[in-house]
């Protein structure tokens, strides 16, 4: 009955405007979940207070500024894609590896698919080279990638396309060892490349505290869908970074637990 009432313009509303109104909620709700803890949260608010405004003078008839503002709103789309680009980026990443796409591919009808290949036997070296390196204080940063190859990120070291094994890690990150700065890069069960240059996180003043390993480790999985791995040279603490967030302080079979999550959802 109500959505008879609606559709049929009572009081000027109609049954569309208010889907409409509702699925704008949800997106500004979205959009403010997704931009919350960061700088660009800031500018989202100054963003719907300008459009608002301008919605206003519109409704109040004053032609003059509502040009004016009309005119910043039109320009500003392209200013705005500028300023947004990496939650953008981000955001159309999500979009294309999505939680539940992830899910669907593993399923064939009524059976579950396993496509992680053979990862999931090289979890515990990676997981007994950290605990190692965070015994003697090594600094480490290890990325493992998923759908992104980070074919970029790879040029920037050197290639190896080895094994993954527990003592080829720990010589890579050995203090005297020519590769030891920089990233280790692993996709499909394969260490690429090591001394990779990771991009470092913008958000400096949530991580102001922290090291570059570990800011360069919330930058990559920022950008990407992989996983970063931290082992702090200062303290030897083990952390580890997805979608632009880091944990800090994990014991090994905290990351261990946290690997075989994240790898059984690829």
């Amino acid at each position: 009955m109500l959505g008879i009432i609606l559709e049929s313009g009572l009081l000027g509303i109609r049954f569309l405007d208010v889907i409409d109104i509702i699925l704008v909620a949800v997106l500004l709700y979205f959009l403010y979940n997704f931009l919350k803890g960061t700088v660009a949260i800031n500018i989202f608010f100054g963003i719907i207070a300008i459009y608002l405004l301008w919605k206003l003078v519109e409704v109040l008839e004053m032609e003059l500024l509502s040009e004016i503002l009309g005119q910043f709103i039109g320009v500003g789309v392209i200013a705005l894609i500028v300023v947004f680009q990496p939650e953008i980026r981000k955001f159309l990443l999500l979009l294309g590896t999505s939680t539940f796409a992830r899910k669907k591919r593993n399923r064939f009808l009524f059976w579950k698919v396993d496509d992680s290949g053979d990862f999931s036997k090289y979890i515990d070296h990676i997981v007994k080279a950290c605990q190692k390196m965070s015994s003697s204080k090594t600094g480490a940063l290890i990325v493992i990638g998923r759908v992104n190859e980070l074919k970029q990120t790879i040029e920037t070291g050197e290639l190896l396309d080895a094994q993954i094994s527990e003592h080829l890690i720990q010589n890579i990150f050995f203090k005297n060892s020519p590769l030891h700065d920089g990233a280790v890069i692993i996709i499909d069960d394969r260490i690429q490349a090591a001394r990779c240059i990771l991009p470092v996180s913008k958000h400096s003043g949530q991580l102001s505290d922290l090291g570059l390993r570990h800011r360069a480790a919330v930058g990559i999985t920022e950008q990407s869908d992989a996983i970063a791995i931290i082992v702090s040279e200062q303290t030897g603490a083990i952390s580890f970074s997805v979608e632009g967030n880091l944990s800090t302080d994990l014991m090994p079979a905290q990351l261990k637990d946290f690997l075989e999550k994240e790898m059984e959802s690829k």
